[in-house]
């Protein structure tokens, strides 16, 4: 697979190959056939990844159901976020239960010794990512880079100088 790591590299997806146990399977996009191949080959897959050294390191951000319903809401509310909600989600969030079955099954049979999920509580999305960030750090051994203390140099006297009237200028209006 071209989109694996090389020695010395890192690979970040989004859903990757998982999409064949969720979206796929709800929303009929693959045949039973080819959605139970998957669940059989992905473990010994997953397996063979990490006997080849590839640190393999699955999250999966959980949202509440009130959470996202609040997030759904908030983008048919706000013409500047309606943009991100598609027919396909709109599809989605009514098979919403169908999601959850899949996830299940997905974890149920995915979750191996040698390559878990790990469940990201994603609420509050900035302690989503924070959490999720601090966890992948942890995993992975890498040199510490900590740059040396800096000090800010001093700072030009003004002698005189006075700064134009800000009437003078033409400023952005602050909408925000």
């Amino acid at each position: 697979m071209a989109q694996l790591p090389a020695a010395g590299e890192m690979v970040l997806f989004d859903r990757s190959w998982y999409n064949r146990a969720g979206v796929e399977r709800v929303m009929g996009f693959c045949t039973d056939a080819e959605y139970e191949e998957f669940l059989r080959s992905c473990p010994d897959f997953e397996r063979m990844l990490v006997r080849s050294g590839i640190i393999l390191i699955k999250y999966w951000f959980s949202v509440s159901d009130e959470e996202q319903e609040r997030r759904f809401q908030a983008r048919i509310d706000s013409p500047t976020k309606r943009w991100k909600l598609s027919p396909m989600d709109l599809e989605s969030r009514a098979r919403w239960v169908e999601y959850s079955k899949a996830k299940d099954k997905m974890f149920e049979v995915c979750d191996i010794a040698q390559a878990p999920w790990n469940v990201v509580h994603a609420d509050c999305k900035k302690r989503a990512r924070l959490n999720c960030i601090h966890h992948l750090l942890s995993q992975i051994p890498y040199k510490d880079l900590t740059p040396k203390p800096m000090k800010l140099p001093p700072r030009q006297k003004r002698k005189g100088y006075v700064r134009p009237p800000l009437s003078d200028q033409h400023f952005v209006p602050e909408v925000y």
